[in-house]
């Protein structure tokens, strides 16, 4: 039995400004209608496995759910009070597998990646499996196609069936070593996908990792079920040392294998990935939105909220969206992480989220703002239903455009349709719901001395959310 473990973290800063750290690439529709996550998803359907473990970042829990849910995939969501990286993650899917009563086959598969040839790479696991029945931890290696200074890669030792013995991992390389690697032969990309056995890695982890193993068995000890989640417990995996399965158990293992596929595979780790990704025009441009190019070649254009020109201009990367606008020079794509260090001191809004903000009852997006004013735009999904709440410094009024809100302010509960508005006073409990079949959609005015979003008191939540999520 093959139990996928989908690894679902990420700080969302590689593709800043499209990613945020509320919105990682993971949950972006980048190459396709469908998000990465979904695609990641989409690739199990073929192979025997049961429902994918999701191990993913609490705060974007909701985030999961819905695409899930969109997508039609069954799936157990595994919270993490903090990122770990890879190895405690695997620990923690692996501890809960046995906890079961079964000791499959983990097939570790990270949720931001892009895979062309799903056939290619269902074959690469279907050999991979023979090596991890026999107690090898196999990783899966990209056979590369040029010198890539953006991926790690896998060094290769000596032949096994339909692989090689794992020598080490090298670290990503400058394009002079890129070269060299490359010219050698013997190595391969480090993909970040794994096969092995639950018990095998634990075993492993239990030689290699003691104290990291203690903990995430305390996190799972101590789990607790939250709605459809799975929450791990905070202290003990606070506690858990920080490390990738590379480094902490791969490196050190004696077997260790690598099967080789070729699968037109990428991380999208960059924006000149996704360039190269995408099917440019005769002159080299690749273009999403509304955007008009003179005098333009080998660009990544982008367009999410309004016109994009270009004139004169080469090897470009241009990303507009509703609150920033990233212009670069394509050789500085695997730089971008600089830049947001720098709006991470500055402590800039911007990298958190887009004004677009999703809540598990929809979503809403801020459309103007000023001193004491604030208009957003609000969708409430059929069924949603937002808390039961009041706000201590602002006063809302609501104004419907599509659908009709079910509406409750202190002791009243009402209907109110299309064209029609309501108003919230400062400090009074209200709650909005949409018991319709199609979309609510409403303008919400604020007004007051205090706008944040932390200005709100819940006293009843079906999604069980605390006041500042």
């Amino acid at each position: 039995m093959i139990q996928p473990v989908i690894l679902c973290g990420g700080s969302g800063t590689r593709l800043w400004p499209l990613s945020r750290e509320q919105m990682p690439k993971q949950f972006l529709r980048l190459t396709s209608s469908k998000s990465l996550l979904q695609q990641t998803l989409d690739r199990l359907e073929g192979i025997s496995t049961t429902p994918p473990f999701i191990m993913g970042h609490q705060a974007h829990r909701f985030l999961m759910a819905e695409q899930l849910r969109e997508a039609n995939q069954a799936g157990r969501i595994v919270l993490e009070p903090e990122g770990r990286n890879t190895a405690p993650a695997i620990a923690c899917a692996a501890l809960l597998a046995k906890a079961a009563g079964d000791d499959p086959l983990l097939l570790v598969l990270p949720a931001d990646h892009v895979i062309g040839d799903v056939s290619a790479f269902q074959q690469s696991v279907e050999w991979a499996v023979p090596l991890a029945e026999q107690g090898y931890l196999v990783t899966f290696g990209v056979v590369p196609t040029h010198p890539e200074t953006g991926y790690g890669y896998i060094a290769c030792g000596d032949v096994l069936k339909r692989g090689y013995q794992l020598t080490s991992f090298i670290e990503k390389p400058d394009a002079e070593r890129a070269a060299q690697l490359l010219e050698k032969g013997d190595t391969l990309w480090n993909s970040g996908m794994f096969l092995l056995r639950a018990s095998t890695y634990l075993e492993q982890l239990a030689d290699l990792q003691p104290e990291m193993l203690s903990a995430c068995q305390a996190a799972v000890d101590g789990a607790h079920s939250d709605l459809d989640f799975l929450r791990l417990a905070e202290a003990p995996f606070q506690r858990c040392p920080s490390n990738s399965i590379d480094y902490a158990v791969m490196e050190h293992c004696r077997f260790a294998a690598v099967i080789p596929f070729d699968a037109q595979w990428s991380d999208v780790g960059s924006f000149d990935a996704l360039w190269e990704m995408a099917a440019a025009d005769e002159a080299g441009n690749v273009v999403q939105g509304d955007a008009l190019l003179h005098s333009t070649t080998n660009s990544l254009v982008m367009a999410e909220h309004r016109l994009v020109t270009t004139l004169g201009v080469n090897d470009l990367i241009v990303i507009e969206t509703s609150d920033s606008v990233l212009v670069a020079h394509r050789d500085q794509a695997q730089q971008i992480k600089q830049l947001v260090a720098v709006l991470a001191s500055k402590g800039r809004r911007e990298l958190q989220s887009t004004p677009q903000v999703h809540r598990p009852w929809g979503d809403f997006q801020a459309i103007d703002s000023g001193e004491r004013y604030q208009v957003k735009h609000i969708t409430v999904k059929p069924g949603g239903r937002l808390s039961l709440q009041r706000h201590h410094h602002r006063a809302e009024h609501w104004v419907v455009v599509s659908g009709t809100a079910q509406v409750t302010v202190g002791a009243r509960s009402f209907l109110v349709s299309e064209n029609q508005s309501t108003y919230i006073p400062i400090g009074t409990l209200h709650r909005l719901e949409n018991s319709g079949k199609i979309p609510l959609e409403l303008i919400e005015v604020q007004s007051g001395a205090y706008l944040g979003e932390d200005d709100i008191e819940r006293l009843d939540d079906v999604y069980a959310r605390h006041d500042d999520e």
